[in-house]
């Protein structure tokens, strides 16, 4: 599976571009700000139905034009599928596949795999648990659709929950079985979503661990442990033996939605011991090892988009990523870079199909395309 080609109109900083991609490597180069980042994103809403950077599409408009489009033709076992993608201000987001529009866009999600690499991933150290509990289920729920049902259940529940503790506190009566009502939803769901992000940790950690050292040259040990009040005891007991807490602070504060990941190098805290290389390595093999899960669960080889990853890393893990995602293993990947040369440079030495696309203020030009035809085995 990969993208042929994508159309944008007013899109970002794009009033309209077309790009026809290789199958294999595709280098968008130019200088800072002038939409390389942008390109990747577009890719990114095509698989995800959303942008990576911005939660709010209408903010993906162009300035002042009226609307959006994004289109795509993925090859996906030679049978071309488009997807299609438009919004137009303060109207509701269109979301197509072969022309046929969807009812819930968590219908569309995994059916076109992808995994992006992007100094935004700093968060996933910097900020707070909400940031890793987003990566665990964005890898899990391109694979796993009775998942991402779940946790959409679990949320709606918890929305209702932390209302009615509200409402609660506000009227000073205690509906005892209204409250029941919402825990029993609440336990069954976080149960399951629990479960599987359990099973997931366990099997996702060995994975990780082998792409850190290929990146580090097995300079660190690093290491993953899932938190959650779940690990301690059932849920049921979790939410009664917090109740009065809850109550007081008028939200539930125990639960799934609280699980967090703690991310460790030599058995420090990653966050206060490693440098920005370190941290920088280890970001780029997490989504690697996301990257090889999926590909082994779903048999079909994600998308790969790596945005500046020249950034705070040394030549010598450069060298060693460019090798690792260059190689067989890994399918169509797009990578954004200033250098103008480095990039096409790379890969013509590594005899692998590529094409470069410059980049200047929303414009788009094919500089050097290399045949098909040389692709080595």
């Amino acid at each position: 599976m990969y993208l042929k080609k994508i159309s944008l109109i007013n899109f970002k900083n794009y009033p309209e571009a077309e790009l026809e991609f290789s199958s294999h490597v595709n280098c968008l180069t130019g200088n800072n700000g002038e939409g390389k980042t942008n390109v990747l994103d577009a890719i990114h809403y095509l698989s995800f139905c959303k942008s990576f950077f911005n939660p709010i599409d209408s903010q993906n408009i162009l300035h002042e034009a009226p609307f959006f489009l994004i289109q795509g033709v993925f090859d996906n076992n030679n049978e071309e599928e488009e997807v299609y993608c438009g919004l137009k201000r303060n109207q509701r987001k269109i979301f197509k596949r072969n022309k046929k529009e969807y009812a819930r866009l968590a219908e569309h999600i995994g059916l076109y795999p992808l995994v992006m690499v992007s100094p935004a991933d700093s968060e996933l150290i910097t900020e707070g648990s909400e940031s890793r509990r987003k990566f665990i289920d964005s890898v899990i729920a391109q694979f796993d659709r009775e998942y991402l049902e779940n946790l959409i259940s679990y949320n709606k529940v918890l929305s209702h929950r932390n209302a009615l503790l509200k409402q609660i506190a506000d009227s000073g009566r205690f509906d005892k079985d209204a409250l029941e009502i919402w825990d029993m939803q609440l336990v069954d769901y976080g149960k399951r979503i629990h479960t599987k992000r359990s099973d997931f940790i366990k099997s996702f950690i060995p994975i990780f661990q082998k792409y850190y050292e290929l990146i580090s040259g097995g300079r660190e040990k690093v290491g993953i442990e899932y938190n959650s009040h779940l690990n301690e005891n059932e849920f049921s007991i979790v939410l009664a033996n917090t109740l009065n807490r809850d109550r007081a602070m008028q939200y539930t504060t125990v639960g799934i939605h609280k699980d967090d990941l703690e991310f460790t190098i030599d058995t420090h805290s990653l966050k206060k011991y490693a440098s920005q290389g370190q941290q920088k390595s280890f970001l780029i093999a997490l989504k690697l090892a996301q990257f090889d899960f999926i590909k082994s669960i779903k048999k079909v080889t994600p998308i790969l988009l790596l945005d500046d990853i020249y950034d705070k890393l040394d030549d010598l893990r450069v060298k060693q990523l460019m090798e690792l995602v260059s190689s067989d293993n890994f399918g169509q990947l797009f990578i954004t870079d200033t250098h103008p040369t480095r990039l096409s440079d790379l890969f013509k030495s590594a005899e692998v199909d590529y094409k470069v696309f410059k980049i200047v203020n929303g414009t788009t030009r094919l500089e050097s395309p290399k045949l098909e035809s040389t692709k080595v085995s």
